[in-house]
């Protein structure tokens, strides 16, 4: 099966897919000149305290953004080494009692919350850890999303190719998507031997099979940017920047490209030769896997990936068999509404909407990815009697969902049908990053109908009538209600104008919104 990572460079946008079969597995989109100063994940910087709230538990930092970065108080607080050992003995404990029912395995950084996981300490108070003025060294944990500004961490942790690096914070783990025991033992061992006391070191889904030397490479160099952090804090002062991650193509070469990588394809020569650096000074492996394309069609448009993308910032999205999703993404919660559409099946009813939504649970799964859907997710499947039928869709959905790189927590069909699910987000959603609400509806996806308008119209000719002193109202509007008023409504214009003795004038305006329309009085 060809894994490929496929990375278009467009002026200051950045756009990279790791595609396994005509499949998107990720796509990242990055746009530097609207981004400007926007805080990625990953980064760390010295912040000032501006607001304590203790009826939220939390605080607001200035780290130099134009919107506060949100702190709450579990992410606020840095546990003793007593109180971590405490609780890296209970994560030992929990980790033999693995996996919760509907919970897809989660990467390597979902450890990183359980391990400083400090809600059992009910007297844990955010106005005992911080208070307004205190400078704090903070890293962004979730990107800036709409109105919200960043949300952050004291947690800090900087991450390698193959290891997570935590200063503050004295654990060793292992990604729990490597589950050879034996091999977990190794890393566990190879890692202990290298971490230093008070420190913790997490080993990451690609360490799985690399000697210690290969890990040892990777730890050193991510202890030097930790001594290159604490010398720039000696002489900086709140609100600065103490560390900005990778640039984004290296950190996507970091984070998303999988040893099973058959070829890196770049359609830019300067993208491809940072590429080849990385690669030959991190990613050994891919050695001569670079490829520059020089294709005469764009190169998402020869993987079609650009046809997934436009499917993804679409509604409504179809199934092979001729069933579709529908895909509502709200500020709390995106739903989604499952429907059979032309597909009517060869044998029972039952038969056939087991069908459909089996085929939806794969689509549903990739079109979370891609979009990066997060928050609650609601799915309403088509109904079904049968129990076991119920149970084939859920598994079937966790089984889809162990592709996510990201955390989610799916809990069992309902009785009406639905699914709740949620999914873990560190960024935009797609089309947040791409469209914008529309100008002419205002975002709301629908207007008034022309019939509505015209009634309108008609209220407030009445109303202006009334009141009028001169013999002629004017009104004008858009073509398509003038012509409303002109032809169908015409009987009601005359009556008005027969029981008011004015004349009413209608005229069309090409510029105007369908809901738009002035209504002029002749008081003369």
């Amino acid at each position: 099966m060809a894994k490929e990572l496929v990375i278009n460079q467009t002026h200051n946008e950045s756009r990279v897919a790791l595609v396994e079969n005509g499949e998107i597995l990720d796509f990242l989109i990055d746009r530097a000149s609207s981004a400007n100063n926007k805080p990625s994940v990953g980064n760390i910087y010295l912040g000032k305290v501006l607001r304590v709230l203790p009826g939220m538990q939390s605080a607001f930092v200035d780290i130099g953004y134009s919107r506060a970065a949100f702190l709450y108080v579990d992410d606020a607080y840095i546990p003793t080494l007593e109180e971590q050992r405490e609780m890296t003995k209970k994560l030992e404990e929990k980790e033999k009692n693995e996996v919760k029912v509907g919970q897809t395995i989660p990467d390597e950084f979902s450890t990183l919350s359980e391990t400083v996981d400090l809600k059992y300490r009910d007297d844990l108070q955010i106005q005992d850890i911080l208070k307004e003025g205190d400078e704090i060294l903070v890293q962004v944990s979730k990107e800036p999303i709409s109105t919200k500004g960043p949300r952050i961490t004291r947690h800090i942790t900087i991450a390698g190719r193959h290891i997570v690096f935590m200063p503050f914070i004295e654990h060793i783990g292992v990604s729990r998507r490597i589950e050879n025991d034996d091999e977990r033992q190794r890393l566990k061992a190879v890692l202990e031997s290298m971490r230093p006391q008070g420190k913790g070191l997490i080993a990451r889904t690609v360490a799985e099979g690399q000697s210690h030397k290969v890990l040892k490479n990777d730890y050193q160099m991510l202890s030097n940017i930790w001594k290159d952090i604490q010398k720039k804090l000696k002489s900086a002062k709140a609100p600065s920047s103490a560390f900005n991650d990778l640039a984004f193509v290296e950190r996507a070469l970091r984070d998303i490209t999988d040893e099973d990588v058959d070829k890196i394809v770049v359609d830019e020569k300067s993208t491809a030769k940072q590429v080849e650096k990385f690669v030959n000074k991190f990613l050994p492996k891919f050695k001569g896997k670079v490829k520059t394309y020089n294709g005469d069609v764009p190169i998402f448009e020869h993987y079609q990936i650009d046809i997934e993308i436009e499917r993804a910032i679409s509604n409504k999205v179809y199934l092979k068999s001729g069933g579709s999703l529908n895909i509502d993404q709200t500020e709390a919660l995106v739903s989604i509404d499952i429907n059979t559409g032309k597909f009517v099946g060869k044998k029972t009813l039952e038969e056939t909407i087991l069908r459909t939504n089996l085929e939806a649970v794969k689509e549903i799964a990739y079109q979370l990815r891609l979009r990066n859907c997060g928050g609650i997710i609601i799915i309403d499947f088509i109904d079904m009697e049968k129990e076991e039928n119920k149970e084939a869709v859920y598994q079937a959905l966790l089984e889809a969902l162990k592709k996510d790189r990201a955390k989610t927590n799916v809990l069992p069909i309902s009785g009406l049908g639905l699914v709740e699910m949620t999914r873990k987000r560190t960024r935009d959603t797609l089309t947040r990053v791409m469209c914008e609400p529309c100008p002419y509806c205002e975002g709301t996806g629908s207007v008034k109908s022309v019939s509505s308008v015209c009634y309108e119209i008609l209220r407030e000719v009445t109303k202006a009538m009334k009141k009028a002193k001169g013999p002629k109202i004017s009104v004008f509007a858009h073509p398509e209600v003038s012509a409303r008023l002109s032809g169908e409504d015409f009987e009601v214009i005359e009556s008005l104008e027969e029981r008011f003795s004015k004349s009413l004038v209608i005229r069309a305006d090409n510029s105007y919104h369908v809901e738009q329309y002035e209504i002029f009085t002749q008081d003369y």
